[in-house]
């Protein structure tokens, strides 16, 4: 089932490093061990030569994984810190749950802690948990759990709780062209619950319906050198105290994807409808929506994928909608009916009326290895990314788009935990994006 939450760790929570660090050799083999062969899914080889401080940086016998985490955001800078990682699996060598605290330092916010849960009891059933606070101004709570994934049943239910304060938020006035120098920060204080229920007409055809209340206050910005978003753009909508908006949405959605995690086969076409309105369910009405989302999965050969997305979004109708209700680009994730991926720019990079967004990767496996007793596949992934916003339906979305070029790697963990680092070049520079699951 499609999910419209928004990612919240602005952290990163540098999954994808996990990912890679644990597919370096960081143990050398003796030299007459002679020569070796690839082990089999599912072996977990143990050195020998793994005692004393050795067995703390060998994923096979360490009581964790202390992983190094350093992330670079083109909005919330660098970020630096220590993850141990406890990663449980079951007698088939499948994760089925990773605790994840860190401690980690940022010049902007200073010293901080995470505490994250992601639990895989089944196929069909997911939930998560993830909570951090920094010394100043950031906090975050986000859970969420899924039942029906498999969509064997007649019903699925999403459900998702959501408060976050970040201070890395950006704003560069509305248009496909906003420059770079229009700049400004804000502090984003987002409380979200929400609700997806699925009724699943087969296995590839699925009504939803999503319910969203949201409240975010535009609060002043407080990174140094950076305008707040008050000294600039004080009188756009949204900006200061906002009253809560609920979203109904209706989707109609189609998926043949052989995997919900990791996809190597088939397509999701998701078509939808909606309306927001704010102090209740119909009345007031901000704004309609609707759109289209497309992904597409096409095996080229062994281990090489080609994998595609498309999304338009349309607001035939508005009333006072907050900036950040509007369609947007930039970022490393995509959301159904939300920010779309332009991985050279940071999130919310161009906001306007309407948006498109287009994506291709070539996701090709380059090793396979044991750790922490899990078999885990490494990708390397060259993509391309375009995109832009425009405030009138009949403006072609396929003119004066943003190209963006790069190359990501991904740790996978079957069946359900996918690690990405992303790297990518537009015409504002290089951005790097982490985190877990594919960027769509």
């Amino acid at each position: 089932m499609p999910c419209a939450i928004p990612r919240l760790d602005k952290l990163n929570l540098i999954w994808g490093s996990v990912a890679i660090l644990l597919a370096m050799p960081w143990w050398p083999a003796s030299a007459d061990e002679g020569p070796t062969q690839a082990p089999a899914p599912g072996t977990v080889q143990t050195p020998a030569n793994s005692t004393g401080l050795s067995r703390w940086f060998n994923p096979a016998t360490a009581p964790f994984i202390p992983v190094p985490e350093i992330a670079v955001n083109p909005n919330s800078g660098t970020t630096l810190g220590l993850i141990p990682t406890w990663v449980q699996s079951d007698d088939q060598h499948e994760i089925r749950r990773i605790i994840a605290p860190d401690v980690l330092y940022n010049p902007y916010f200073g010293y901080g802690a995470h505490g994250r849960i992601y639990a895989y009891p089944s196929e069909d059933v997911q939930w998560s948990v993830v909570a951090s606070i920094m010394e100043r101004v950031e906090r975050a709570f986000d859970a969420e759990y899924q039942r029906g994934r498999s969509r064997q049943e007649r019903w699925s239910i999403n459900g998702s709780l959501i408060s976050n304060r970040d201070g890395t938020a950006r704003f560069y006035g509305f248009g496909n062209a906003s420059p770079q120098i229009a700049q400004s920060n804000y502090t984003s204080q987002q409380q979200l619950a929400q609700i997806q229920i699925g009724l699943n007409l087969n296995h590839a055809w699925q009504l939803l319906y999503t319910g969203r209340e949201e409240e975010v206050d535009v609060l002043p910005g407080t990174l140094p050198g950076i305008a707040s978003i008050g000294t600039r753009y004080g009188s756009v909508a949204g900006v200061g105290t906002n009253s809560a908006q609920m979203l109904n949405r209706l989707s109609l959605v189609y998926d043949t994807r052989d995997d919900l995690t990791v996809p190597s086969q088939g397509m999701e076409w998701v078509a939808y409808g909606g309306m927001a309105s704010r102090n209740g369910i119909l009345n007031d009405s901000m704004y309609s929506e609707a759109g289209i989302d497309g992904r597409d999965f096409w095996p080229l050969a062994p281990g090489t994928i080609l994998a595609t997305h498309m999304a338009l979004r349309y607001l035939p109708t508005t009333h006072d909608v907050p900036f950040w209700a509007l369609s947007s680009i930039g970022g490393g994730a995509s959301v159904i009916g939300g920010e779309q991926p332009l991985r050279g720019f940071g999130e919310g990079r161009f906001y306007d009326r309407d948006s498109f967004s287009a994506s291709v990767e070539l996701r090709r496996k380059v090793w396979s290895f044991d750790a922490t007793s899990t078999y885990v596949d490494v990708e390397v992934t060259p993509f391309v990314d375009l995109g832009r916003v425009f405030s009138r339906s009949s403006t072609s979305p396929l003119e004066q788009l943003h190209k963006v070029y790069g190359v990501g790697f991904r740790g996978i963990a079957r069946p359900f935990v996918v690690g990405y680092v992303d790297i990518g070049y537009g015409s504002e520079g290089v951005a790097i994006f982490t985190g877990i699951y594919y960027p769509y």
